[in-house]
């Protein structure tokens, strides 16, 4: 996820480790899709999976919940 991904309340990304924001926005420049990304405070809190969001424009990690939205 690149520093344009935002939460739902502020940006993504920096002091918090992903399991602390339930909803990230993403933009079509952050894909493919990973969760959690190397910019995430605590990127290797779980092991790294690749999220399937293009199709429906929302996808959700199985390891800490994080609610992804693709935003066109």
């Amino acid at each position: 996820m690149t520093s344009a991904a935002r939460s739902s309340t502020q940006q993504a990304g920096g002091n918090e480790p992903a399991s602390t924001k339930r909803q990230y926005r993403v933009s079509r420049a952050d894909l493919p899709l990973s969760c959690p990304s190397p910019d995430m405070a605590l990127w290797n809190s779980h092991p790294r999976v690749y999220l399937p969001i293009e199709k429906t424009g929302e996808a959700l990690c199985p390891y800490c919940g994080a609610h992804y939205v693709l935003e066109d």
